[in-house]
């Protein structure tokens, strides 16, 4: 009986998620008439596809898919990187203050975003690179929420096989690419997913810093259907499946991945 009551609390719990994509995939096969019914009817009664086909000619989503692809692949890249050396000197390397500096690098985190935006502005007028690709992936090429998952999983693996390569002549960039680094996947894995989820939803950073089709990402193409004449919902969800669905079919498919790495990682919940 515990059990089942166990599964049925889970089983509530996932409709509950699920149901926001659910009815944003159904409305986007709506009709207008259908979105604005009251009550509202539950499944459409001729699906169509046209809100999709206008979403691409109102906004250049191809374009704006392809930024969305380079600009993601290119944080996730720099950021693993950053954070793998990060990660790995606050774990093994012995240095002055190193806990005191990681301490106040994790005292950052309650810094929310939002209150850094002037300065990486500032920043990125002074570089003269506003409406261009760079201004979407330097500020987001480091993150000490992910050096901290990843320092913890390197803090799990035993000294013993640190000291062991130190002996057999291995330097410290050599153990970390050949034994931390391969040691690490689940982690590395779950730091490149949460990342690329990231970057891929980012819009108000996108918003300020370009002004041409050419340079903006996807979540941009979502404002294109917001007018002061009033909003299409029922195109506006063809658009936001456009934007989501690519997350969601990476969600699912390395989930395992996700929870085996913030587990192992010393975040658990």
């Amino acid at each position: 009986m515990s059990r089942t009551i166990a599964y049925a609390i889970l089983a509530l719990g996932a409709l509950t998620m699920v149901f926001p994509f659910f009815w944003m995939i159904v409305s986007s096969l709506k009709t207008a008439a259908e979105v604005n019914t009251t009550p509202p009817t539950f499944l459409p009664e001729s699906p169509t596809f046209d809100n999709y086909v206008y979403a691409f000619e109102k906004a250049p989503f191809a374009r704006y898919f392809l930024n969305s692809v380079i600009v993601t692949a290119a944080c996730v890249a720099s950021t693993m990187f950053t954070t793998i050396l990060a990660a790995f000197a606050f774990s093994r390397l012995k240095f002055p203050g190193r806990d005191v500096l990681f301490a106040s690098l994790l005292a950052l985190m309650m810094i929310p975003f939002e209150m850094l935006i002037i300065t990486n502005y500032q920043t990125i007028v002074g570089w003269k690179l506003t409406d261009t690709r760079w201004a979407l992936i330097i500020p987001f090429t480091s993150s000490i929420f992910y050096t901290y998952i990843l320092r913890n999983f390197f803090l799990s693996i035993p000294d013993s096989l640190y000291y062991s390569a130190r002996v057999d002549g291995a330097s410290n960039w050599r153990y970390l690419w050949r034994v931390m680094v391969p040691m690490a996947k689940p982690a590395l894995a779950t730091i490149g997913l949460l990342n690329a989820i990231t970057c891929w939803n980012a819009f108000l950073w996108t918003v300020l810093v370009t002004n041409s089709p050419e340079n903006r990402t996807l979540p941009f193409g979502l404002y294109a259907f917001m007018t002061s004449s009033g909003i299409r919902y029922e195109r506006l969800m063809a658009a936001a499946t456009i934007v989501v669905i690519p997350m969601v079919i990476l969600f699912v498919c390395f989930r395992k991945n996700i929870v085996t790495g913030v587990s192992r990682g010393g975040l658990k919940g």
